[in-house]
């Protein structure tokens, strides 16, 4: 057998919910109800979990919410490239910068999700094609020695707005991550509360 497939077994629903059943099993040993033969109860659990577990669906056609959100990773990609390859950007800025990307990677590897929310799907889209480019292009075309300088106590220098801007983008972004995630949160529930409603109570509560 391939490492591909092992791997992909590995994370199929047959073998979560095998996995689920055997620590099922797992518990009733320790709680004395399986007695001597317990290991023969958690393969048991394990095979009849991946057994009536339907297989999972082969996917082979492209989704349209998978095709929209590549071209946004490739323009991401593409930024960031830009970013490294400048001198003109200072570390703070390359930190904050990576850090976004960080959030909207994470975001666009749940392409299916983000696409049932135009306002969010909006926003990303936004951040990573207008947004962060036009705040990074301002900054690089001034002089290094103006923008790291104030122009007065109370205006803060094109350096510091630049940090503020990135914070605004960070704290906005990481609000339609949130939302994302929270949507793969309750599909994990969902399926605990299936599978405690199929196979019986169990101390695995969310």
């Amino acid at each position: 057998m391939s490492v591909d497939r092992v791997l992909g077994y590995l994370g199929s629903t047959r073998n979560i919910v095998g996995c689920f059943l055997a620590l099922l099993g797992f518990g009733a040993h320790f709680l004395g109800l399986a007695g001597a033969f317990w290991p023969v109860v958690v393969a048991g659990l394990y095979g009849v979990g991946a057994l009536v577990t339907p297989p999972d669906k082969v996917r082979l056609a492209i989704s349209h919410a998978e095709v929209e959100t590549a071209q946004l990773r490739t323009d991401l990609d593409a930024l960031l490239r830009k970013v490294d390859g400048s001198q003109r950007f200072p570390e703070d800025v390359r930190a904050k910068v990576g850090g976004l990307a960080d959030v909207l990677s994470g975001v666009l590897g749940r392409a299916e999700v983000l696409t049932t929310s135009p306002d969010h799907l909006h926003i990303v889209s936004q951040a990573i094609r207008d947004y962060l480019p036009s705040s990074l292009e301002a900054y690089a075309n001034l002089p290094r020695s103006y923008a790291l300088n104030r122009r007065s106590e109370r205006e803060r220098s094109a350096h510091e707005e630049l940090l503020v801007q990135l914070d605004l983008l960070d704290t906005k972004l990481r609000e339609v991550a949130q939302a994302v995630h929270r949507g793969d949160e309750q599909a994990l529930r969902d399926q605990g509360r299936f599978l405690r409603d199929r196979f019986g109570g169990s101390d695995l509560d969310l």
